[in-house]
Protein backbone atom coordinates (compact mmCIF):
# COMPACT_ATOMS: atom_id res chain seq x y z
CA UNK A 1 0.00 0.00 0.00
CA UNK A 2 2.91 2.34 0.67
CA UNK A 3 3.96 2.34 -2.99
CA UNK A 4 0.42 3.00 -4.19
CA UNK A 5 -0.04 5.82 -1.70
CA UNK A 6 3.21 7.43 -2.78
CA UNK A 7 2.08 7.22 -6.39
CA UNK A 8 -1.19 9.05 -5.80
CA UNK A 9 0.49 11.68 -3.59
CA UNK A 10 3.11 12.33 -6.23
CA UNK A 11 0.47 12.41 -8.98
CA UNK A 12 -1.41 15.10 -7.09
CA UNK A 13 1.59 17.33 -6.53
CA UNK A 14 3.13 16.72 -9.96
CA UNK A 15 0.06 18.11 -11.66
CA UNK A 16 0.82 21.48 -10.07
CA UNK A 17 4.60 21.51 -10.50
CA UNK A 18 5.80 25.02 -11.22
CA UNK A 19 9.40 25.32 -12.26
CA UNK A 20 10.97 28.28 -10.49
CA UNK A 21 14.41 29.78 -10.20
CA UNK A 22 17.31 27.75 -8.82
CA UNK A 23 21.00 28.70 -8.69
CA UNK A 24 22.41 29.19 -12.20
CA UNK A 25 25.48 27.27 -13.41
CA UNK A 26 28.50 28.26 -15.45
CA UNK A 27 31.28 26.06 -14.17
CA UNK A 28 31.97 22.66 -15.64
CA UNK A 29 30.25 20.78 -12.81
CA UNK A 30 26.72 20.65 -11.48
CA UNK A 31 25.99 23.14 -8.75
CA UNK A 32 28.24 25.90 -10.14
CA UNK A 33 27.29 29.52 -10.79
CA UNK A 34 26.27 30.82 -14.20
CA UNK A 35 27.51 34.04 -15.74
CA UNK A 36 24.24 35.98 -16.24
CA UNK A 37 23.50 37.94 -19.37
CA UNK A 38 22.95 41.68 -19.21
CA UNK A 39 19.41 41.30 -17.92
CA UNK A 40 18.17 40.21 -14.51
CA UNK A 41 15.39 37.90 -13.43
CA UNK A 42 11.84 39.15 -13.17
CA UNK A 43 10.83 40.51 -9.77
CA UNK A 44 7.52 38.62 -9.94
CA UNK A 45 7.51 35.82 -7.32
CA UNK A 46 7.57 32.34 -8.82
CA UNK A 47 5.54 29.68 -6.98
CA UNK A 48 7.49 26.50 -6.23
CA UNK A 49 6.50 22.85 -6.25
CA UNK A 50 8.15 19.50 -5.52
CA UNK A 51 10.67 20.16 -8.29
CA UNK A 52 12.12 23.56 -9.21
CA UNK A 53 14.13 24.17 -12.35
CA UNK A 54 16.07 26.84 -14.17
CA UNK A 55 17.60 27.06 -17.62
CA UNK A 56 21.32 27.81 -17.57
CA UNK A 57 24.47 27.07 -19.56
CA UNK A 58 28.01 26.10 -18.61
CA UNK A 59 30.67 28.30 -20.19
CA UNK A 60 32.50 25.36 -21.75
CA UNK A 61 29.27 24.40 -23.56
CA UNK A 62 28.82 27.77 -25.28
CA UNK A 63 30.47 26.60 -28.52
CA UNK A 64 28.67 23.23 -28.36
CA UNK A 65 25.14 24.72 -28.15
CA UNK A 66 24.31 22.62 -25.10
CA UNK A 67 22.18 24.07 -22.31
CA UNK A 68 21.36 22.79 -18.83
CA UNK A 69 17.94 22.13 -17.35
CA UNK A 70 18.79 22.33 -13.65
CA UNK A 71 16.32 20.56 -11.37
CA UNK A 72 16.08 20.68 -7.56
CA UNK A 73 13.91 18.32 -5.54
CA UNK A 74 12.15 20.26 -2.77
CA UNK A 75 10.41 17.25 -1.20
CA UNK A 76 11.67 15.15 1.71
CA UNK A 77 12.14 12.00 -0.36
CA UNK A 78 14.02 11.04 -3.52
CA UNK A 79 12.42 11.40 -6.94
CA UNK A 80 13.58 9.99 -10.25
CA UNK A 81 13.47 11.91 -13.53
CA UNK A 82 12.79 9.52 -16.38
CA UNK A 83 12.54 12.17 -19.07
CA UNK A 84 12.70 15.92 -19.64
CA UNK A 85 11.66 17.90 -22.70
CA UNK A 86 11.74 21.67 -23.09
CA UNK A 87 9.70 23.47 -25.76
CA UNK A 88 10.22 27.11 -26.71
CA UNK A 89 8.97 29.28 -29.58
CA UNK A 90 12.61 30.26 -30.13
CA UNK A 91 13.49 26.76 -31.38
CA UNK A 92 11.98 24.73 -34.19
CA UNK A 93 11.92 21.43 -32.26
CA UNK A 94 11.82 20.33 -28.59
CA UNK A 95 15.00 20.52 -26.54
CA UNK A 96 15.39 17.00 -25.17
CA UNK A 97 17.44 15.57 -22.32
CA UNK A 98 18.23 11.99 -23.26
CA UNK A 99 17.71 9.97 -20.09
CA UNK A 100 20.04 7.11 -19.34
CA UNK A 101 18.53 3.74 -18.41
CA UNK A 102 16.61 4.12 -15.16
CA UNK A 103 16.66 7.93 -15.32
CA UNK A 104 18.47 10.16 -12.85
CA UNK A 105 17.74 10.35 -9.13
CA UNK A 106 17.02 13.68 -7.48
CA UNK A 107 17.90 13.50 -3.77
CA UNK A 108 16.11 16.09 -1.61
CA UNK A 109 17.66 19.56 -1.94
CA UNK A 110 20.51 18.51 -4.26
CA UNK A 111 20.50 20.25 -7.67
CA UNK A 112 21.12 18.15 -10.77
CA UNK A 113 21.85 19.55 -14.22
CA UNK A 114 20.51 17.79 -17.29
CA UNK A 115 22.51 18.64 -20.45
CA UNK A 116 20.38 19.12 -23.54
CA UNK A 117 21.63 19.95 -27.06
CA UNK A 118 19.83 22.75 -28.84
CA UNK A 119 17.96 22.05 -32.09
CA UNK A 120 17.81 24.47 -35.00
CA UNK A 121 16.61 27.95 -34.02
CA UNK A 122 13.36 29.52 -35.19
CA UNK A 123 14.79 32.75 -36.57
CA UNK A 124 11.70 34.53 -37.90
CA UNK A 125 12.18 38.25 -38.49
CA UNK A 126 15.40 40.06 -37.47
CA UNK A 127 13.12 42.61 -35.82
CA UNK A 128 11.82 39.92 -33.44
CA UNK A 129 12.69 39.44 -29.75
CA UNK A 130 15.83 37.50 -30.46
CA UNK A 131 17.32 39.96 -32.95
CA UNK A 132 19.55 41.96 -30.61
CA UNK A 133 22.61 40.79 -28.62
CA UNK A 134 20.93 41.65 -25.31
CA UNK A 135 17.53 40.09 -25.95
CA UNK A 136 16.21 37.71 -23.31
CA UNK A 137 13.34 35.34 -22.74
CA UNK A 138 12.70 35.36 -19.02
CA UNK A 139 8.91 35.27 -18.96
CA UNK A 140 7.48 32.04 -17.58
CA UNK A 141 5.06 31.62 -20.47
CA UNK A 142 7.77 31.52 -23.15
CA UNK A 143 8.89 27.93 -22.52
CA UNK A 144 7.36 24.74 -21.16
CA UNK A 145 9.07 21.78 -19.53
CA UNK A 146 7.55 18.31 -19.64
CA UNK A 147 8.84 15.86 -17.01
CA UNK A 148 8.25 12.21 -16.27
CA UNK A 149 8.75 11.56 -12.56
CA UNK A 150 8.74 8.41 -10.42
CA UNK A 151 9.18 7.53 -6.73
CA UNK A 152 11.80 5.12 -5.34
CA UNK A 153 9.00 2.60 -4.81
CA UNK A 154 8.77 2.12 -8.58
CA UNK A 155 5.33 3.57 -9.14
CA UNK A 156 4.01 4.26 -12.62
CA UNK A 157 5.76 7.37 -14.03
CA UNK A 158 3.85 10.63 -13.47
CA UNK A 159 3.76 13.17 -16.32
CA UNK A 160 3.96 16.87 -15.43
CA UNK A 161 3.91 20.00 -17.59
CA UNK A 162 4.81 23.45 -16.27
CA UNK A 163 6.21 26.85 -17.30
CA UNK A 164 10.01 27.14 -17.25
CA UNK A 165 11.86 30.28 -16.25
CA UNK A 166 14.92 31.55 -18.08
CA UNK A 167 16.02 34.48 -15.89
CA UNK A 168 19.35 35.02 -17.65
CA UNK A 169 18.04 34.79 -21.21
CA UNK A 170 19.95 31.63 -22.13
CA UNK A 171 17.44 30.56 -24.79
CA UNK A 172 17.19 34.01 -26.39
CA UNK A 173 20.96 34.48 -26.39
CA UNK A 174 21.51 31.15 -28.11
CA UNK A 175 18.70 31.82 -30.56
CA UNK A 176 20.22 35.19 -31.46
CA UNK A 177 23.72 33.76 -31.87
CA UNK A 178 22.58 30.74 -33.90
CA UNK A 179 20.39 32.83 -36.21
CA UNK A 180 23.20 35.32 -36.76
CA UNK A 181 25.65 32.49 -37.48
CA UNK A 182 23.16 31.00 -39.96
CA UNK A 183 22.87 34.28 -41.87
CA UNK A 184 26.64 34.74 -41.85
CA UNK A 185 27.28 31.22 -43.14
CA UNK A 186 24.87 31.89 -46.02
CA UNK A 187 27.32 34.56 -47.23
CA UNK A 188 30.65 32.93 -46.42
CA UNK A 189 32.38 30.15 -44.54
CA UNK A 190 34.56 31.65 -41.80
CA UNK A 191 37.23 29.56 -40.08
CA UNK A 192 40.64 29.78 -38.45
CA UNK A 193 43.65 28.18 -40.12
CA UNK A 194 44.98 25.37 -37.88
CA UNK A 195 48.56 26.60 -38.38
CA UNK A 196 50.08 29.20 -36.04
CA UNK A 197 52.99 31.45 -36.99
CA UNK A 198 55.07 32.17 -33.90
CA UNK A 199 57.52 35.11 -33.99
CA UNK A 200 61.24 34.48 -33.50
CA UNK A 201 61.18 35.95 -30.00
CA UNK A 202 58.18 33.80 -29.04
CA UNK A 203 56.26 36.79 -27.66
CA UNK A 204 53.73 37.18 -30.47
CA UNK A 205 52.17 35.00 -33.13
CA UNK A 206 49.85 35.24 -36.12
CA UNK A 207 46.58 33.41 -36.63
CA UNK A 208 44.83 33.54 -40.00
CA UNK A 209 41.11 34.07 -40.35
CA UNK A 210 39.96 32.36 -43.55
CA UNK A 211 37.04 33.84 -45.50
CA UNK A 212 35.48 31.67 -48.21
CA UNK A 213 32.51 33.43 -49.88
CA UNK A 214 29.57 31.37 -51.12
CA UNK A 215 28.58 31.27 -54.78
CA UNK A 216 27.16 34.52 -56.16
CA UNK A 217 23.71 33.03 -56.75
CA UNK A 218 22.72 33.43 -53.11
CA UNK A 219 23.75 37.08 -52.92
CA UNK A 220 24.29 38.75 -49.60
CA UNK A 221 26.92 40.79 -47.81
CA UNK A 222 28.60 40.37 -44.47
CA UNK A 223 30.49 43.11 -42.62
CA UNK A 224 32.95 42.27 -39.84
CA UNK A 225 32.93 45.53 -37.92
CA UNK A 226 35.66 44.47 -35.52
CA UNK A 227 37.39 41.47 -33.99
CA UNK A 228 37.35 41.31 -30.21
CA UNK A 229 39.97 40.03 -27.80
CA UNK A 230 39.38 36.95 -25.66
CA UNK A 231 40.24 35.97 -22.10
CA UNK A 232 43.40 34.34 -23.49
CA UNK A 233 44.37 36.31 -26.61
CA UNK A 234 44.96 40.03 -27.13
CA UNK A 235 45.86 42.16 -30.15
CA UNK A 236 49.58 42.48 -30.84
CA UNK A 237 50.35 46.21 -30.90
CA UNK A 238 52.65 45.94 -33.93
CA UNK A 239 49.94 44.24 -36.01
CA UNK A 240 46.57 45.94 -35.31
CA UNK A 241 43.49 43.93 -36.19
CA UNK A 242 41.48 45.21 -39.17
CA UNK A 243 38.05 46.77 -38.94
CA UNK A 244 35.09 46.98 -41.32
CA UNK A 245 35.97 43.94 -43.41
CA UNK A 246 33.29 43.37 -46.07
CA UNK A 247 32.66 39.91 -47.51
CA UNK A 248 30.33 39.42 -50.48
CA UNK A 249 28.90 36.21 -51.86
CA UNK A 250 30.62 35.39 -55.12
CA UNK A 251 33.81 37.20 -54.09
CA UNK A 252 37.34 35.82 -53.93
CA UNK A 253 38.63 33.87 -50.92
CA UNK A 254 40.63 35.98 -48.48
CA UNK A 255 42.82 35.72 -45.40
CA UNK A 256 42.94 38.13 -42.49
CA UNK A 257 46.20 37.97 -40.54
CA UNK A 258 45.78 38.63 -36.81
CA UNK A 259 48.79 39.33 -34.64
CA UNK A 260 48.21 37.95 -31.14
CA UNK A 261 49.83 38.02 -27.71
CA UNK A 262 48.77 36.50 -24.38
CA UNK A 263 46.12 38.62 -22.70
CA UNK A 264 47.00 37.17 -19.27
CA UNK A 265 49.88 35.21 -17.82
CA UNK A 266 48.62 34.08 -14.44
CA UNK A 267 49.14 30.36 -13.64
CA UNK A 268 45.51 29.54 -14.37
CA UNK A 269 45.26 31.22 -17.80
CA UNK A 270 45.54 28.01 -19.81
CA UNK A 271 44.59 25.47 -17.15
CA UNK A 272 41.16 27.02 -16.56
CA UNK A 273 40.45 28.24 -20.09
CA UNK A 274 36.90 27.70 -21.36
CA UNK A 275 36.32 30.26 -24.12
CA UNK A 276 39.75 31.83 -24.74
CA UNK A 277 40.12 30.23 -28.18
CA UNK A 278 36.67 31.27 -29.41
CA UNK A 279 37.40 34.35 -31.54
CA UNK A 280 34.49 36.86 -31.34
CA UNK A 281 33.61 38.72 -34.53
CA UNK A 282 31.22 41.67 -34.30
CA UNK A 283 29.26 41.33 -37.54
CA UNK A 284 26.30 42.74 -39.49
CA UNK A 285 24.38 40.60 -41.96
CA UNK A 286 20.81 40.39 -43.32
CA UNK A 287 19.46 42.98 -40.88
CA UNK A 288 21.01 41.30 -37.84
CA UNK A 289 24.06 42.26 -35.84
CA UNK A 290 25.97 40.72 -32.97
CA UNK A 291 28.80 38.36 -32.13
CA UNK A 292 29.76 35.31 -34.18
CA UNK A 293 32.34 33.18 -32.36
CA UNK A 294 34.84 31.24 -34.46
CA UNK A 295 36.14 28.09 -32.76
CA UNK A 296 39.89 27.52 -33.11
CA UNK A 297 39.46 23.74 -33.38
CA UNK A 298 41.53 21.15 -31.56
CA UNK A 299 44.81 21.56 -33.51
CA UNK A 300 45.01 25.35 -33.34
CA UNK A 301 43.73 25.32 -29.75
CA UNK A 302 46.63 23.11 -28.67
CA UNK A 303 49.13 25.33 -30.51
CA UNK A 304 47.69 28.48 -28.93
CA UNK A 305 47.91 26.95 -25.46
CA UNK A 306 51.55 26.01 -26.11
CA UNK A 307 52.33 29.50 -27.45
CA UNK A 308 50.71 31.27 -24.48
CA UNK A 309 52.48 29.00 -21.98
CA UNK A 310 55.91 29.57 -23.54
CA UNK A 311 55.38 33.31 -24.16
CA UNK A 312 54.37 33.84 -20.53
CA UNK A 313 57.34 31.77 -19.35
CA UNK A 314 59.73 34.14 -21.16
CA UNK A 315 58.39 37.25 -19.40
Amino acid sequence: MRGAASYWVLRAVAATVLLGAAAACSSGTAGGTASPASTTASATPIPTGPVTAEISQFRDNYSKQIIEIQLTNTTGHALTVLGAELTSPLFAAPIIWSARTGGIELPPGQPKSLPAPLPAPDCGSPAGPAAGPGATSGAAGDAQVSLRLATPEGAVPVPAMAPATDPFGVLARNNSELCLAREASAVATIALDPELEVAADGQTAVVRLLLQPRAAGGGGELVIDRIEETTLLAEASQAPWPRSVTVRAGGAPAQVRLGIRPSRCDPHAVAEDKVGTLLPLQVRVAGREGIVKIDAGSQLRARIYDFVTKACGRQ
